[in-house]
């Protein structure tokens, strides 16, 4: 055998030797600091340069001076490695230990900022957090405004339950003992508090299977201007009591595929609450049109615009902003969530809707995929 294979299989015997001792050292210290695992591997390392240079002084290779000389200086270079990694270990822990605090700032909602420390792979993680935190921050607001929904939505079903079945309870009591001065008015007031307590019900069903997301679709292609013409007929008469005009526009022949109910419900509730909101002698106005990724519908009233928190807060489920509970004579105020349910739909569509302050008033956007949503699926 050549000499300098010699060397070279003598040398890589005793690296590997060392080497496998140093994975068991490694996995026994494997729980310790950073700073153990680097100057184990610093001291793995030389020492396994070591232990190849005795094996070849011990075949004969070397000569006991030459022995020596490498002796020593692998054995400086050793305690200067070991010292290195235990100096870069004692950073790397430091800057373990400054990530943790960070994360333990994240997890409690602190304001947090990263300091820019550390490695590279070191900063982007906390890079990383402080997008985390930002998300959680975001998350942790929309847990407070649904928590702040369901109370509203708590104390309107108590107020609104009440008070019909209080009065309801009242006239029939009248027309059992006869007293009812009016008996077809008391009958007709009657019918009249079911039939809104039925359309509360059949919102709050609606409302419970959208977040459930069970909302059935059945997609399928549909003239807007029909929907948006059935849906202004059926508003007609309450803006001619509030006399608020009506009117619209919609691209001829455009389609749009989705579920004609839900998109009838959607733009229902849309006109309805756009009228609502309107004063008397205002107009409500709804247009639709192709636009490059979407197809829009776009209802606009004149109630004078929304403040940005009310802008934020329009879709909230029985959020009614500062209008008084207690409606007008003859006037049915809505339940305070048409326009959840609106925003639920839509959702189920894969589209958005938003509102906007207009000139005189507000503006519903609703964008509707070009692509219909998959079939029977929310």
């Amino acid at each position: 055998m050549e000499p300098e294979v010699e060397i070279a299989l003598v040398a890589a015997i005793a690296a590997l030797a060392v080497g496998v001792l140093g994975l068991g050292a490694g996995w026994l210290v494997r729980r310790r600091s950073l700073a153990f695992q680097l100057g184990l591997v610093a001291l793995v390392a030389v020492t396994a340069v070591l232990a190849g240079v005795l094996a070849v002084a011990w075949r004969m290779f070397l000569s006991r001076p030459d022995l020596g000389v490498v002796t020593t200086i692998t054995l400086v270079a050793g305690v200067v490695s070991l010292l290195v990694a235990l100096v870069v270990g004692r950073f790397l822990a430091a800057w373990s230990e400054a990530l943790r605090q960070e994360v333990r700032q994240v997890g409690d909602g602190a304001p947090y900022v990263p300091d820019g420390r550390g490695p590279a792979e070191f900063r982007t993680l906390s890079e990383e957090l402080s997008a985390t935190r930002e998300r959680l921050e975001a998350a942790r607001t929309r847990e407070q405004r649904l928590e702040e929904s369901r109370r509203e939505l708590i104390s309107w079903v108590s107020h609104d339950l009440r008070t019909p079945l209080a009065g309801m309870r009242a006239m029939t009591e009248a027309l059992e003992d006869g007293i009812a001065v009016d008996p077809e008015r008391y009958h007709a007031q009657i019918r009249a508090e079911v039939d809104r307590m039925v359309r509360m019900v059949d919102d709050l069903f609606e409302l419970s299977r959208i977040h459930a997301g069970v909302l059935r679709l059945d997609p399928q292609p549909v003239v807007l201007g029909d929907v948006v013409s059935e849906s202004l007929a059926a508003a007609d008469p309450i803006a001619m009591a509030r006399r608020v005009r009506v009117g619209g526009s919609v691209e001829p022949g455009l389609q749009v595929t989705a579920d004609p109910a839900g998109l009838s419900r959607v733009l229902s509730n849309l006109v309805i609450n756009a009228i609502r909101h309107t004063p008397s002698d205002g107009a409500v106005e709804v247009t639709g049109r192709m636009a490059p990724e979407w197809i829009e519908v776009a209802v606009t009233d004149q109630c004078g615009g929304l403040t940005d928190e009310e802008q934020s807060r329009v879709f909230d489920v029985a959020w009614q902003g500062g209008a008084a509970r207690t409606p007008e004579p003859g006037e049915q105020r809505g339940s305070g969530i048409g326009l959840a349910i609106v925003k639920g739909i839509v959702e189920a569509h894969r589209g958005r809707v938003s509102v906007e302050n207009v000139a005189a008033g507000c503006r519903f956007l609703v964008r509707l995929p070009l692509e219909a949503p998959v079939s029977g699926q929310p």
